[in-house]
């Protein structure tokens, strides 16, 4: 698998893998090397693998592609160690050194992953032939350890300059072991094991052979691994076959390993990440004490190391989850309308804020037969994506059974059959759904386990109304027969519509805004829906004084114009 490194623009050292027969470079988030800068096309280079050999194609990007100084027009060869620029980024073209096998979760049986073996319980049946301990932990503290003093540089600086450039794990693992096969030409395989997040099993990551006939099968002994990882100690046994530590350890006796070396990758946190093992089965080729210490110097700072990798693959984590969010909440603001309806005599206002990137509150405008007009707000139980996909599902489900169905409890009935046919998990919608006909100015309103709207009469009374005919929630109970209720609207009457976001907004001092507090700013004299709308909000937003937002808020407000105002609309 071929790899660009970052040279210029990015971290320095850091590593594209060049995965498939053609890997598409751009800022759209869907690439598979996705380039973070403003002046990169959305869809603007590939890598194409063809027959085994690599080019390098320009989409018709804006700035064009370079390669190895000169634009190139179509597609062109790659080879190693070329340099491709986009913009105002430049990599390093390279195809992966042969030799380190590298791997995430453990293969099956037969390739060249190690196994990790339980053993049986260990039987101290003859003496003990660990013949040397060194504490990693306290190097972390400043103690020095006593290798000998040319042996230890050249392995700090091999280790030095092999790691120093490395930020992707993968590269972490493959140049440690590539450095400790320099360091201790004795040793035929070496491996690193890694745990599996905070308290899972450690986990074989990367293994490195001497010779290509020792790729097979291999297991590692889990007595090993608990014994070094539990006391943080680095262990040398001069053969391991007969060490009565790890006497009825069957994985070491059955590939006759004679000298072996394990060391643990502790953090700065003290906590073991995991080993390095090195192993031998030739007797006449034993590790001594200063390669035991050495070893440990080299687990102390592999573990700065695969710490730092870790960190930085978390990053580059949390970087493409919040891409994903981030078009998950332009997807969504296109499920919501982005400007009112147009109904005669009638002025509509709305607002929709999401606590996070993406949000459950939903509201929507959907035009009856007959010219009515009707205003849906709902909220699904829960926060996040999960309330946000069900948030998706319920824009769909609305418009169609709404469209479907003049009488609104009767489509309020199938919304919520359509929601009970499905497991959500213990999720439900609350829904408000109210008509508006512009010809008899008549409000027909199905509340389904939604807050009670509030409605301001002209003479500035405000009503909470249609409480007598709520009914369960969406996806509660299977086949339930929705009210509605009629109201008349008056002019200069306004409805208010909202979500407990808006209801329950909390300020510093842990106080919920509430519904006292809502009805009088509904009950102030307002010259129409809009200004009533914002009126709330900036209410609310001063009452909350910049606390963060715990629940998404949705309102929205329908009003209909006096006479002045229904003749300058016209």
């Amino acid at each position: 698998m071929a790899v660009l490194e970052g040279l210029q623009g990015l971290t320095p050292g850091q590593r594209f893998p060049v995965r498939g027969q053609r890997a598409v470079l751009g800022r759209h988030p869907e690439c598979d090397i996705v380039l973070d800068s403003a002046a990169v096309s959305r869809h603007h280079a590939a890598i194409v693998c063809e027959t085994g050999k690599y080019f390098l194609e320009d989409m018709g990007s804006r700035n064009g592609t370079f390669l190895n100084g000169h634009m190139i027009h179509g597609r062109e060869a790659l080879h190693e160690g070329d340099q491709v620029i986009i913009c105002d980024l430049a990599f390093g073209f390279h195809v992966d050194e042969p030799g380190s096998q590298l791997a995430g979760p453990p293969r099956a049986s037969g390739s060249s992953l190690p196994l990790l073996v339980d053993d049986d319980p260990v039987v101290q049946v003859r003496s003990s032939t660990v013949i040397s301990k060194v504490d990693v932990s306290s190097s972390w503290t400043g103690a020095l350890l006593s290798a000998k003093p040319e042996v230890k540089l050249k392995a700090m600086v091999e280790i030095a300059q092999n790691l120093g450039r490395a930020v992707a794990l993968e590269d972490v693992l493959a140049k440690l072991l590539d450095s400790l096969f320099k360091i201790f030409i004795q040793a035929d395989r070496g491996f690193v094991l890694l745990k599996e997040g905070e308290d899972g099993p450690p986990v074989p990551k990367a293994v490195r052979y001497r010779r290509a006939d020792d790729e097979q099968s291999v297991r590692i002994s889990r007595t090993i691994i608990t014994e070094v990882m539990e006391k943080k100690e680095a262990i040398l046994s001069a053969d391991a076959t007969s060490d009565a530590r790890f006497s009825m350890a069957e994985s070491i006796a059955d590939f006759k390993i004679r000298s072996m070396m394990c060391a643990p990758l502790v953090n700065s946190q003290q906590r073991a990440l995991g080993v390095i093992q090195i192993d031998t089965t030739d007797r006449r080729m034993c590790f001594a004490d200063e390669d035991l210490e050495v070893l440990a110097s080299v687990a102390t700072q592999a573990a700065i190391a695969v710490e730092n990798a870790q960190l930085h693959e978390d990053a580059l984590r949390q970087r493409a989850l919040e891409r994903d969010l981030e078009l998950a909440h332009q997807v969504q603001q296109g499920l919501v309308p982005s400007a009112p309806p147009q109904v005669a005599g009638y002025l509509f206002y709305h607002y929709y804020g999401a606590a996070n990137q993406v949000g459950g509150d939903f509201f929507d405008y959907v035009p009856l037969a007959g010219g009515r007009m009707t205003i849906v707000v709902a909220d699904v139980s829960g926060k996040g994506v999960a309330a946000a996909l069900l948030m998706a599902k319920l824009s769909g489900v609305v418009r169609y059974h709404l469209a479907n169905e003049p009488d609104l409890a009767l489509a309020l009935g199938q919304m919520n059959s359509a929601f009970t046919q499905h497991d959500w998990e213990d999720r439900f919608v609350t829904c408000a759904a109210a008509a508006v006909d512009p010809v008899t100015h008549q409000l027909t309103l199905v509340n389904a386990g939604h807050m009670a709207p509030l409605l301001r009469r002209p003479d500035g009374r405000v009503e909470a109304i249609g409480e007598a005919g709520v009914g369960p929630p969406l996806g509660v109970v299977e086949d339930y027969p929705y009210r509605s209720t009629t109201h008349a609207l008056e002019p200069g009457a306004c409805l208010t519509i909202f979500t407990d976001g808006i209801s329950e907004a909390m300020n510093p001092s842990g106080e919920l805004y509430g519904l006292k507090r809502l009805r009088r700013q509904i009950r102030a004299a307002a010259a129409n829906a809009e200004q009533l709308g914002r009126r709330v909000l900036d209410d609310v937003h001063r009452f909350v004084d910049g606390y963060a937002q715990s629940d998404d808020m949705c309102l929205a407000c329908v009003g209909r114009m006096d006479g002045p105002q229904a003749e300058a609309d016209r």
